[in-house]
């Protein structure tokens, strides 16, 4: 590196100008000492913006600073192509030992992420093909999925349970209220599948055979995380259990009391808007719209009469809505 400094730029200028680098006539031109001048002609003639004439070396032409880049960055360049040779080199040794790693990827990973839907899409239907017993699922906010995928879920699971595997699946008590979710469970049940809602949910997930789980990824996105490693999966069938045993089913939800469903989730916003969460926060917990949870949060705030959370809460306890012993069912998100 030459480390020019700001007056080399008026030596510069000075000598482009008058082609001489004598420290003395430099020095007087530019208004700097000699050796300041003669330090500044050493650092231009390094920095190759100045060229001394091969007749008569206190002659110098100044370069075009384009020109002076060029040839400095010529050796960097070529050593950059040549490093990127190398790491074509590399790549292309390395690229053989691929496929056997995606083939690895596609049979036995313990985790594995999927980011686009038609991926995860493909790979739910090829689990569905392998299930040889038992598909557990929950799905929070019932039919609130993906279209598409939707509809491929109806008829994979129809083709499963015509086959005879056993299926259990988890929706919010807000599914109740759903005419699209009333239809599927029902039609559902009638070859052989289970349901039951829950005031609250872990999470969404469904586990083929205890084998093999597929959680959302933690964006929000329709992608997916693969889980294969058996410990994992283990403990993640065990919170699914757990909630299906404080469940209610679902079968026949058309002429079951609708009113008690009701009432529970009633109770539930309150006991959620005296822990302190948001609506948006009550919303995703319970598998509703926001709007939806807006209206039930004002009908509860007006029967209580409180002009605000805190108020609402303390009215709640009073009237004791807020018993421990009537918590609402659920876990810790995983």
């Amino acid at each position: 590196m030459s480390d020019l400094q700001d007056v080399d730029v008026d030596v510069y200028g000075w000598v482009l100008e008058h082609r001489t680098v004598v420290p003395d006539a430099v020095a007087a031109g530019t208004g700097i000492q000699p050796q300041e001048a003669a330090d500044s002609v050493e650092r231009l003639l390094a920095a190759q913006l100045l060229h001394l004439s091969p007749a008569d070396p206190t002659i110098a032409f100044a370069v075009a600073p384009e020109t002076a880049a060029a040839r400095r960055a010529a050796p960097l360049e070529e050593r950059i192509r040549d490093h990127r040779r190398q790491i074509g080199r590399i790549r292309e040794e390395l690229d053989r030992f691929v496929p056997h790693y995606l083939s690895r990827r596609s049979t036995g990973e313990a985790l594995e992420v999927l980011q686009h839907v038609e991926d995860v899409r493909s790979a739910l239907n090829k689990a569905s093909e392998n299930c040889t017993s038992e598909v557990l699922s929950s799905q929070p906010g019932g039919g609130s999925r993906y279209p598409a995928a939707m509809q491929e879920a109806i008829r994979r699971d129809e083709v499963m349970l015509r086959r005879g595997i056993s299926m259990r699946c988890l929706y919010h008590h807000t599914a109740r209220f759903n005419g699209p979710s009333q239809a599927y469970a029902m039609a559902a049940s009638a070859l052989g599948a289970e349901y039951r809602t829950a005031h609250e949910l872990f999470g969404r997930i469904i586990v083929f055979d205890r084998e093999l789980a597929f959680i959302p990824v933690q964006d929000g996105s329709w992608g997916a995380v693969v889980i294969r490693e058996p410990s994992t999966v283990a403990y993640l069938v065990d919170i699914f259990e757990q909630t299906w045993d404080r469940a209610t089913p679902f079968s026949g939800a058309a002429g079951q009391d609708l009113a008690e469903v009701a009432r529970e989730i009633h109770e539930t916003i309150i006991r959620l808007l005296a822990a302190g969460l948001k609506d948006e926060a009550i919303a995703r917990r319970l598998g509703m719209s926001l709007r939806t949870a807006r209206r039930h949060i004002a009908d509860i705030m007006e029967e209580l009469g409180a002009g605000s959370r805190f108020q609402a809460g303390v009215a709640a306890a009073a009237r004791g809505l807020l018993d421990t012993d009537a918590a609402p069912d659920g876990h810790a998100g995983v």
